[in-house]
């Protein structure tokens, strides 16, 4: 038999991680459930003080369902975008059963919630620990990597295991043309080509299923890189000489961050992808990707308000120590702006670029932007940032005592858990 030799700690670390669902959020003063819109006298109403999430999980169903029906494979939802369950539930009542989970922790969560969900364990690299929780305790069996030294751990933290299924990353070649995104996920995981195709050879005889994994990176504008990812993915199957049975073409799905730059529809997305899989005749594939900010990023919104102004630059409640990380540093998001005068009377100044920082005592707590804001807004007036359903939750600490938030669902109607 084989001898598994994470098996015998088990019992006595898994004490140690037990995870609350509550602990992957952020801290919440007041939580409030509305089933109206939120306007601009409601928030001068509230006259918050702290920063306010405001979450439409009716929104994010019927953007499910576009997506779901617009691709031509089996979507899954990477739960690290946001784990609030209200979101979870709201996919998964819009028709998303399969979700990318990087970590023990997401395991746990989503088969919480949906013990009939399909898991990918999709973090090219696990701890042993977290590999034979998920195969011995929760079925989970699709697994990703991009070295050879994962395909070992993976065997033996799942004791041999001769159903698993095991998807080989990629990384996308940087120099596509127009393959600009925010952040390029192939400069930390990805095999090179020929790593790539010794790779397929070694999982060959592993695994129940095998499959190819690639990334283009976080907020692609272009169609087209999907397209050229599956023709150089393509290439790889064909020089590996392996059968390959599934292909993951990732995330990256964009938000719509830019008023003045419309993007594609996802149609356009889907439809590039599908044409390049015919071309490459991979229709017999088992088609799947990892969307996350380009389902959840249009459901949700923040609220700031305005502590100081020096010019251009505004000091607000928030920053990149809580729900606004991607707004600063490499990424440097510009969320659509949209003031809100402290009072009812309408702004009269023209629209001017500003940059913001954070309520932390952090320089690097700094937003670019440009934001574009009318010139003579003022301290205590507030912002709603939009496109801030992905990501602004799960980054928010309490560095600096700054942690606290309020929340507001917008439920227009009842969500199953179970969903259809």
């Amino acid at each position: 038999m084989f001898n598994n030799p994470f098996q015998r700690s088990q019992k006595a670390s898994y004490s140690a991680l037990t995870f609350s669902q509550n602990e992957t959020l952020p801290s919440v003063s007041e939580f409030i459930s509305v089933s109206h819109a939120i306007d601009d006298d409601y928030i001068r109403q509230l006259k918050p003080n702290v920063p306010v999430s405001i979450l439409e999980p009716q929104k994010l169903v019927k953007r499910t369902q576009k997506f779901v029906k617009a691709f031509t494979g089996h979507p899954m939802y990477a739960v690290k975008c946001n784990p609030d369950s209200v979101f979870l539930e709201a996919m998964y009542h819009g028709g998303i059963k399969r979700f990318d989970v990087a970590s023990i922790g997401e395991v746990r969560l989503v088969k919480g919630l949906f013990p009939d969900a399909k898991l990918y364990f999709m973090h090219p690299i696990k701890a042993p620990e977290a590999i034979y929780e998920a195969y011995k305790e929760h079925g989970v069996r699709a697994f990703v990597l991009d070295y050879a030294g994962e395909v070992d751990k993976i065997i033996q933290a799942t004791g041999g295991a001769k159903d698993l299924e095991l998807f080989v990353r990629i990384a996308i070649p940087k120099n596509n043309p127009g393959g600009n995104v925010a952040t390029d996920f192939s400069s930390k995981f990805g095999a090179k080509y020929d790593e790539g195709v010794e790779l397929l050879k070694k999982c060959r005889p592993l695994c129940k299923k095998l499959g190819l994994s690639f990334h283009v990176g976080t907020q692609c504008h272009d169609p087209s890189i999907y397209a050229m990812a599956v023709d150089y993915a393509a290439m790889i199957m064909i020089d590996s000489g392996m059968n390959v049975e599934a292909l993951d073409v990732g995330g990256g799905f964009p938000a719509d961050l830019n008023s003045d730059q419309k993007l594609p529809p996802i149609q356009k997305f889907t439809k590039a992808i599908a044409r390049s899989i015919k071309k490459n005749n991979l229709e017999h594939l088992d088609l799947l990707c990892e969307i996350g900010r380009g389902l959840v990023a249009s459901a949700g919104s923040l609220i700031v308000r305005i502590e100081g102004r020096k010019n251009d630059l505004l000091y607000l409640n928030d920053g990149t120590y809580g729900g606004l990380f991607e707004a600063g540093g490499a990424i440097g998001l510009a969320y659509p702006a949209h003031p809100i005068r402290r009072e009812n009377k309408p702004f009269s100044g023209s629209m001017a670029p500003f940059r913001f920082a954070g309520p932390t005592c952090d320089s690097v707590d700094m937003m670019r932007g440009p934001f574009m804001l009318p010139d003579d807004i003022q301290v205590g007036d507030w912002i709603r940032l939009e496109q801030l359903g992905a990501y602004g939750e799960v980054s928010r600490t309490d560095f600096n005592g700054f942690g606290r938030i309020k929340k507001i669902v917008i439920k227009s109607e009842s969500l199953s858990k179970k969903g259809s």
